[in-house]
């Protein structure tokens, strides 16, 4: 698979099946910078069991604050569209991948 690049309108769709990651991040963040290649990687480790779609919240502002997103990167997992974990900051692959197992 490959991450997918959301936005407001395509944002419900893209997160309405399965369990998918979400990750609410900008250009100008330094830690999303870093967690960028982990996502990478796990998207090819995991990426038929999970979608991995990222959403600019600079450009996105309305599922952002949907979300109470106040803090970048933010990653929510969704399962069948429903918000089922949250994580906030930078972690390792290993810790992204247990919390994704714990919802497969």
């Amino acid at each position: 698979m490959a991450i997918t690049n959301v936005t407001d309108q395509t944002f419900a769709e893209q997160t309405g099946n399965g369990v998918v990651l979400a990750d609410f991040w900008a250009p100008w963040c330094g830690p999303c910078k870093m967690i960028a290649p982990v996502l990478e990687e796990l998207d090819g480790d995991m990426g038929y069991q999970v979608k991995i779609v990222k959403l600019d919240v600079d450009e996105n502002q309305e599922t952002a604050s949907k979300f109470g997103v106040m803090s970048i990167p933010t990653l929510l997992v969704f399962k069948d569209g429903e918000v089922v974990d949250q994580i906030v900051g930078f972690q390792p692959k290993e810790a992204l991948a247990e919390t994704l197992n714990k919802h497969l």
